[in-house]
């Protein structure tokens, strides 16, 4: 195994590499938000890679394929001894229609339905406690004051069916809401060189309160690639959920990859790939504990794993945040400690 650098997720104690093996796309296609049709033996075979580079940490969710991605993985759990399992973050809060996966998922924040989904997941990844439970989205459905979402959050700790729990895509307002009930030990939020706007506020508020942050999406969803292309966009499956954003379609498309190529000579003076590079960015910032980074194959691994070790330096950021402001592309705090 190789090592990566890494930091403490908050006040949990655990030490979690800087990057984390995302398996949104294990889910495949054939729901509302996939990324299309994927080979199970593939993401076996992806996670696996990962977790021999130093990788020590999966984030899943209930919703992704609709309980596949966790299947997945609690497959390649079975097949590890237990001093080589990963920790295990998961996500719930999304109810979704077995009658028609296409629709959107409801957000569901209601204790009872907390405690059905946490056990659901735990059935399907074929363990006996999740590692970091989190609520994937706020409850804009059902009415639920948060507080007694996270209480029962609380509960499944005390019964040791979670070890840690957190949120992810909250506000400031719902986490000061969560934390005078009970320590947030984490925040999952987006965050990349495009969407940047969680460095102005839930950032800060996780690094003065002692919870651990690992971002989603560092990569925006491919864009921030090394070989991404409006070809890539076009030869998407149908039921690939990216087709419908506006992130995929002009002008916004063409601003983010012009900012991806600006990342090339940072990369070049590092010996990185221009994926690492934009992944080390988050990094950067502090309060960030870790990024969340996804692959559908092995060799996708190897284009970011750099990460886990880059370290950007003061030229490196200044001349990527003029790369910001000269393109245009997305919204938020351009550099670490711009506030």
């Amino acid at each position: 195994m190789t090592s990566l650098n890494t930091r403490p997720l908050g006040r949990t104690g655990l030490d979690i590499s800087v990057v984390g093996f995302g398996a949104w796309a294990v889910g495949g296609g054939g729901w509302s938000f996939g990324w299309g049709p994927q080979d199970d033996e593939e993401s076996l075979a992806a996670m696996r890679h990962a977790l021999k580079l130093g990788v020590n940490w999966i984030d899943t969710a209930a919703v992704y394929g609709l309980g596949h991605s966790e299947r997945i993985v609690g497959r390649l759990l079975r097949e590890l001894s237990p001093s080589d399992r990963p920790l295990i973050f998961t996500k719930g809060g999304l109810i979704w229609n077995e009658a028609n996966p296409m629709t959107a998922a409801e957000t569901n924040l209601r204790p009872a339905s907390i405690r059905r989904e946490c056990e659901a997941s735990l059935r399907r990844l074929g363990i006996e406690r999740i590692d970091l439970y989190q609520f994937h989205w706020p409850d804009q459905a059902t009415g639920t004051p948060v507080e007694d979402s996270w209480g029962e959050m609380q509960r499944l700790v005390e019964e040791g069916k979670v070890r840690f729990g957190g949120v992810s895509n909250f506000t400031v307002d719902l986490l000061e809401r969560c934390e005078r009930w009970a320590h947030v030990d984490s925040l999952q939020p987006p965050f990349s060189l495009i969407r940047r706007s969680a460095a102005a506020d839930v950032i800060p508020w996780c690094a003065t309160h002692h919870a651990g942050v690992i971002v989603y999406s560092p990569m925006q969803r491919g864009i921030l690639t090394d070989s991404f292309s409006p070809a890539r966009v076009a030869a998407m499956a149908e039921d690939d959920w990216r087709k419908g954003s506006d992130e995929f379609q002009s002008p916004k498309l063409e601003q983010g990859l012009a900012l991806r190529d600006a990342l090339r000579p940072v990369a070049r003076r590092h010996g990185a790939t221009v994926a690492a590079v934009a992944v080390a960015w988050t990094l950067a910032w502090p309060g960030v504990t870790g990024a969340i980074v996804g692959a559908r194959r092995a060799a996708q691994v190897d284009g970011w794993i750099g990460a886990g070790r880059l370290v950007l330096t003061e030229q490196d950021l200044d001349e990527i945040a003029a790369a910001v402001e000269r393109t245009g592309a997305g919204k938020g705090p351009g550099r670490p400690g711009s506030g």
